[in-house]
C-alpha cells in the first residue's frame, strides 16, 4: 500500500510540474505571440465561455481554480498512457481529494454571497415537503464528490488494465500478435479520447456546482 501511495503522489507532483512549467513558459510576454502561448490563450478563453454561459461574467473569478483542475486532470490523464507510468487520476485518492476542493469552495462561494438563503435551495419549491428535499438535497450534495472521484477513477483506471490486458494477451498468445497492434491503436485511440472527455466532464460538472451555488433563480 505504501509504495501504491508513492507512485500517486510522485506522479501527481511530475503533472502538477508539467502544468505549471508549461504555464510559466507560456506566460511569458512576447511581441509575437508564439503557437504555444495562441494555444494556452485558446484553452483559458474556452475555460472562460464555459463560465460565462453557465455564470455569467461574475464567474470569471473561477477561470484559476478551473484552469488548474483541468491542467492537472489532462497531464495527469496523459501520464497514463506512458509506459511505466501511472496516471494520479487512476488512484480514488487524487479525485477525492479535487472533487473535495470543488466540493467545499462551491459551499463557501454560497454562504459567502448569499449567507443563509443558501440553504433555501435545500427547501425545496413547496414548504410542507421542506423536510423531504432538505433530505434529498443533502445526500444529494454528499454524493457529488464521491461521483466525481468514481467516474474519473473508473474511466482511467479502467483504460490501463485493458491496455494491460491486450499486452498480455499478445505476449502469451502468438496467434494474436497479428491482429494485437490494430487493436492496441483502436484501444489507445479510445483512451487518448476519454483524456480529454473525462478532463472536460470533471470540468463541466465543477462550473455547474458552483453555478448553483452562487446563481439564485426564482423556483
Amino acid at each position: 500500500m505504501e509504495g501504491i501511495s508513492l507512485n500517486h503522489v510522485f506522479f501527481g507532483l511530475i503533472a502538477m510540474g508539467i502544468a505549471l512549467g508549461l504555464v510559466f513558459a507560456g506566460g511569458k510576454p512576447a511581441v509575437k505571440p508564439t503557437k504555444f502561448q495562441a494555444l494556452l490563450e485558446g484553452y483559458l478563453r474556452f475555460v472562460r465561455n464555459m463560465l460565462l454561459d453557465n455564470i455569467g461574467s461574475a464567474g470569471l473569478k473561477y477561470t484559476p481554480l478551473i484552469a488548474s483542475i483541468g491542467l492537472f486532470i489532462f497531464f495527469s490523464n496523459l501520464l497514463g498512457m506512458i509506459p511505466g507510468f501511472e496516471a494520479p487520476t487512476g488512484n480514488i485518492n487524487t479525485n477525492l481529494a479535487m472533487a473535495l476542493i470543488v466540493f467545499l469552495y462551491y459551499n463557501y462561494e454560497g454562504i459567502r454571497q448569499h449567507g443563509i438563503g443558501y440553504f433555501k435551495h435545500f427547501t425545496g419549491p413547496v414548504i410542507w415537503l421542506a423536510p423531504f428535499f432538505v433530505v434529498v438535497e443533502i445526500i444529494s450534495h454528499i454524493a457529488r464528490p464521491i461521483t466525481l472521484s468514481l467516474r474519473l477513477f473508473a474511466n482511467m483506471k479502467g483504460g490501463a488494465i485493458l491496455l494491460l490486458a491486450l499486452l498480455g494477451l499478445a505476449i502469451k498468445n502468438p496467434f494474436t500478435m497479428a491482429l494485437s497492434p490494430i487493436a492496441l491503436v483502436f484501444i489507445i485511440a479510445i483512451k487518448f479520447l476519454a483524456v480529454f472527455i473525462q478532463t472536460y466532464v470533471f470540468m463541466i460538472l465543477s462550473v455547474v456546482y458552483l453555478a448553483g451555488a452562487v446563481v439564485h433563480e426564482e423556483h
